[in-house]
This record gives C-alpha cells, sequence and structure tokens, in this order.
C-alpha cells in the first residue's frame, strides 16, 4: 500500500513529464503547421504557426529548460527549428509570389548567406577560444605577465555560431507581408538586413582571428603550479558544485580565513568562482577535470569539502590529504545523512545531535570518523538578550526550498503555507516587522514555489515593504533574496523565526530566540518532534496556521514556555556552550595538518 504522500508525489511525477512532453509536441506542430501553411500559401494558418512558434520557442527557453532538452534528446536541436522556420518562410513566398529566375535566386541566397556565415563564424569562434584556452582563473594571486591572443568583442562572441540565424526571424512577418502584397520587396528587405547584420559580425570574428595567428596563451597551469610550489598551502576549501549552490562554500570562507595555516580555496566551476563571496583568500578555479588533476596539490594536508558532488572524485583521489565532509549546515532533512559521505575520511558535524542522526540513518559512516566541531560560522550571532533591542517585534520567515523532487509538498512549508504565513504576520495588531528571506533555490525547480515566493514579494510590497532590501536599516518589511545582508545578519534582528525542516533551524538555535518550525505533512507533535528533533524546543505550526496569533502573542509578551528546552536543545545541536567552535574547527585542523 501506498501512503496519500507517495500517490501524491507520484502523481505530480507524472503530470510534471506530462506537461513536459505537451509543450514539446505543441512547439514541434507549431512548426509542423508552419511548413504546411507555406507549401500550400496558406497565409493566415502560416502567421498564426508563425507566432506561436516564435513565442513558443521564447516560452521554452525561458520557463521549461526540461522541454528544451527534451526535444535536444529527440534529435530536434533549436538549429534544426530554426532552418525549418526560414524554409517555410521562402515556401511561402514561393507559392504567393510570382518570381523570375534572378529573384528566385535572391529568395534562397539571402536566407542561405545567413546560415553559411553562422557556419564559418561559429568554427573561428571555436579556434580563437582554443588559442586561449580556459584552464585557470585565479583570484588574490600574482601570476605575473601572462601573454594572450585577441580575443573578439563579447557581444560578437556571444551570438557567432548558432545563435546568428536568430536574425531570420524577420523573415516570417516580411514573408506574411510578401504573401499579402503578392510582392517579394518586403521579404527581400528583411534578408538583406539579416544578412548584412550577420555579416557584420562574420568579419569581425574572422578579423579577430587573423589578428591572432601565431599568438595564444602564455603557460597558465604551470604559472599556477609554481604558486602553488611557493605558497605551500596547507588547507584547501574544495567546492565543485554550480553558480547556483556556491552558497554552499561561502558560509566556510570567513572560518577558513581564520585559520593560522595557509588555506586556499579550490573551484571547479567558472560562474561559481565569479559568484563566489569577498574573500581574502587565493582562489583558483580549474574546470577540467584533467588539468586539475595535473596539478601536484601533495603538500595539502586537510582538504574541506561543502557539498557531495561527483567532481569531489578529483580532488579525493591525493592519498596525502585527510579528506574531510564539513557539509553546508546540519539538518534533519535526509541529504543531511548522505551515503556518499563514507567517501571521506572524516566527517565533521556541529554536534551530538548530527552524531546520532548518522547513527540512525545507517548509512555507512562509522561513529569513529565522525568529529564534533561546533559551527565556527555562529560567532557573529547574539545569543538571547546579547543586544539592546530598539526596534518592532521582528519575524523572519525563511523557507527552505522545494528540493531535488519538486513534487513533494512537505519538504517547504512555502507553497501549502507560505502565504497564509505572510499574510498572518502582515496582518497583526499592533504591527510587527516581517523579514522574508527564502532559500537561494527557491522557485528553482517547481514553478508553484516560484509563483508562490512571487505573490509573497507582491503582499509585502503592497504593505509597504521593501521587495529588493540590501541593508535591514529601518523598521519596514522586507524582501530578502541577494547575497547582502546575510541569514546570520538577519538573526540579529529576529525576535522569532519561523521556518522548516532545515539547517536555519538549527544554526538559529544560536541565538536561543522562540522558533517556529511548519508541519506541513499533518504529523501528530510527538511523531514530529520524534522524527525532527531540532523541532524539540520548536513552536509547531499546522498548514492552516491557526496557531500562528497565539504563538506571536505569546512569544512578543516575553511569557515563553519553551526557553529552557531551548537551552538544552543549543547544546545538542551545537555543542557545549562553553566550547568555542573556532578554537575546536582550528585544534581539529592542526590535527589534521600534523
Amino acid at each position: 500500500m501506498t501512503s496519500r504522500r507517495e500517490r501524491t508525489s507520484l502523481f505530480g511525477t507524472l503530470t510534471g513529464r506530462l506537461g513536459v512532453a505537451a509543450q514539446s509536441a505543441l512547439l514541434v506542430l507549431a512548426y509542423l503547421v508552419m511548413l504546411v501553411g507555406g507549401v500550400f500559401g496558406w497565409i493566415g494558418l502560416f502567421a498564426v504557426a508563425g507566432l506561436a512558434a516564435i513565442i513558443g520557442e521564447f516560452a521554452v527557453a525561458r520557463w521549461s529548460p526540461p522541454s528544451q532538452l527534451l526535444l535536444e534528446k529527440v534529435g530536434l536541436h533549436w538549429s534544426y527549428r530554426q532552418l525549418t522556420r526560414d524554409l517555410a518562410a521562402v515556401l511561402l513566398v514561393a507559392a504567393e509570389v510570382r518570381l523570375s529566375g534572378g529573384e528566385l535566386t535572391l529568395l534562397l541566397v539571402l536566407p542561405a548567406a545567413v546560415w553559411v556565415v553562422s557556419v564559418f563564424a561559429g568554427a573561428l569562434s571555436t579556434m580563437i577560444e582554443r588559442r586561449n584556452p580556459l584552464s585557470a582563473m585565479v583570484r588574490n594571486i600574482e601570476l605575473g605577465p601572462l601573454s594572450s591572443a585577441p580575443t573578439p568583442p563579447a557581444w560578437a562572441a556571444a551570438v557567432a555560431g548558432d545563435r546568428m540565424p536568430l536574425l531570420n526571424l524577420l523573415l516570417v512577418p516580411a514573408g506574411v507581408a510578401a504573401a499579402v502584397q503578392h510582392d517579394p520587396t518586403p521579404f527581400f528587405a528583411a534578408g538583406a538586413v539579416s544578412a548584412v547584420a550577420t555579416g557584420l559580425v562574420g568579419a569581425i570574428i574572422a578579423l579577430t582571428w587573423l589578428r591572432g595567428r601565431g599568438s595564444g596563451q602564455g603557460p597558465l597551469l604551470p604559472a599556477v603550479q609554481r604558486w602553488l610550489d611557493t605558497y605551500r598551502p596547507e588547507v584547501a576549501l574544495y567546492f565543485a558544485g554550480p553558480a547556483k549552490d556556491v552558497y554552499q562554500a561561502n558560509m566556510w570562507l570567513a572560518p577558513t580565513e581564520a585559520l593560522q595555516q595557509r588555506a586556499v580555496v579550490l573551484m571547479r566551476s567558472k560562474e561559481a568562482f565569479f559568484e563566489l563571496a569577498d574573500t581574502r583568500l587565493p582562489v583558483i578555479c580549474v574546470p577540467a577535470g584533467v588539468d586539475f588533476m595535473n596539478l601536484d596539490l601533495g603538500g595539502v594536508r586537510a582538504a574541506l569539502y561543502a557539498a557531495n558532488v561527483g567532481a569531489n572524485i578529483h580532488m579525493l583521489r591525493e592519498p596525502g590529504t585527510a579528506h574531510v565532509f564539513v557539509g553546508h549546515g546540519d539538518s534533519d532533512k535526509q541529504a543531511s545523512v548522505n551515503p556518499y559521505s563514507k567517501v571521506y575520511d572524516e566527517v565533521w558535524v556541529a554536534g551530538l545531535a548530527g552524531r546520532e542522526r548518522y547513527a540512525r540513518a545507517g548509512v555507512g559512516v562509522l561513529d569513529s570518523d565522525i568529529v564534533e566541531i561546533g559551527r565556527p560560522q555562529l560567532a557573529g550571532v547574539h545569543t538571547f538578550g546579547a543586544e539592546s533591542v530598539d526596534r518592532p517585534f521582528t519575524v523572519l520567515y525563511a523557507p527552505t526550498w522545494e528540493g531535488w523532487l519538486d513534487d513533494d509538498p512537505y519538504h517547504t512549508s512555502l507553497v501549502l503555507m507560505g502565504e497564509r504565513i505572510v499574510k498572518g504576520l502582515l496582518a497583526t495588531n499592533p504591527r510587527l516587522r516581517l523579514i522574508y528571506k527564502p532559500h537561494p533555490l527557491t522557485g528553482s525547480r517547481s514553478k508553484m514555489a516560484k509563483a508562490v515566493h512571487e505573490r509573497i514579494v507582491a503582499a509585502i510590497r503592497a504593505a509597504g515593504g521593501n521587495p529588493d532590501a540590501s541593508s535591514l536599516d529601518g523598521t519596514a518589511h522586507l524582501v530578502v533574496t541577494g547575497r547582502t545582508p546575510g541569514l546570520f545578519d538577519c538573526f540579529n534582528q529576529t525576535d522569532l523565526l519561523i521556518s522548516d525542516v532545515s539547517s536555519v533551524v538549527s544554526d538559529f538555535v544560536q541565538s536561543q530566540r522562540p522558533y517556529v518550525v511548519a508541519n506541513p505533512a499533518g504529523l501528530s507533535e510527538d511523531d514530529f518532534r520524534r522524527e525532527y528533533p531540532t523541532a524539540r524546543a520548536a513552536y509547531l505550526l499546522s498548514k492552516d496556521c491557526g496557531e500562528l496569533e497565539k504563538i506571536v502573542t505569546v512569544t512578543r509578551a516575553g511569557d515563553d514556555p519553551m526557553t529552557e528546552a531551548r537551552r538544552e536543545l543549543k547544546t545538542y545541536l551545537l555543542g557545549p556552550a562553553e566550547a568555542n567552535p573556532m578554537d575546536r574547527f582550528q585544534e581539529e585542523i592542526g590535527r589534521l595538518c600534523r
């Protein structure tokens, strides 16, 4: 027998796949109808189908990457779809306009010229890129003078290749106009504009290629290796995840900067490299696995991993290095006990809760390989009553994201409860201050989560709030989605947290202030606290949010019955209060480096 939750998840998965297939099929149908309309000279049908195809392409690229991927998997790459569009426009004009031999030749040559130039420009652009291979990028490192071959302007490089035929979009309305007027002039004019623009880009690419003959980038990787040999880093913070997950590395920058040992940040994604937060640490990004494995990193004594990703294997192969999984926050989520963790020499957790979590999960991580170090990132989080309060009572709503399965309605409170929570807080009398800080990945997997997020932002804006806050100053409601202000800065402005089963809760316990954990699945209170130990000292909020008003009233009045429970939970989650987590972090790093 499957549970209601499993049936909901299965239905959501099936519905999602059918939706992707339907979107892809409709786009393909638009092109087929467009082609038929062109062949038979059905101008109205061609115009409607052409408009649908153009809008569909934009919609798929903007809102439905899975549909784009499905079309490519079945061999319908977007360049083939563009070619179909151009062919349909040519056929429409040929069917409806009487053409001389010269005009027919021009009808075929103008669109074809765009394609020919795009092919050669794409090839030359690739050759230019190979002269300056992106073997490595660095920050806070001086490698000395390095030569490089000339490169085209960024805008020209961006459109060179299969993007150039996009200019032939002009042929669709021009073809309709030519067919209606029985005059090829509009088509010839649009084709000439496309051909000239494409030729301009192609000429820029060709001239850049000619100027760079015989030149190329200097020995970048050897220069990086020379720097490594000179600097001799003992600790490496390794991050191989994508740009959207770079927050996972960002949270370890400050503790790594504070170490007594020489440290370096090693990255594998150029997009993530550009998104990494400001740091004084030297940063090296080597995207290619072969290039990275050719670096001599034997001097690194301890490698810290913030995320479980496949490219970790390129660092894990270093035999003389102690490999430590530090993660990106302790929580009761299943992701916090990934079986992949067995590959590391040690797994570092905040407190006893993390150790027991692995024991309960039984994923093969030995208890002897687990080290409790606290959370060195939390040094700046003020404990209860540590600062003078001269501001309104402030509630932070920080829901987690929808997770890898966007059909799981219980992973986050945002979809089922978010609007009720926010509207309930905005309607509270006397007025309180709301700070809404969603997870950085919110809406990246679920259209529903993205839509709810946008409605929440609109509601906060309508209530006079700042929908794009970059500072916590003032007393207005805030929406915080950027890198700054950071989560811990928000903690220090917060009297009551509302969140989900996530590491946000574990970290907030450092403040000893009251917090609420959402229970969208409707588990009984005993079952919920037993399954999610981080909720032992929490107020629980059911799907209908009926408890919200009472929770705000009790915590606002200072008559909080959960105070002592939070003190006990803090020790369980984050380690003894008297132990300085940064000292523990330094001590364990020192042990590995010895």
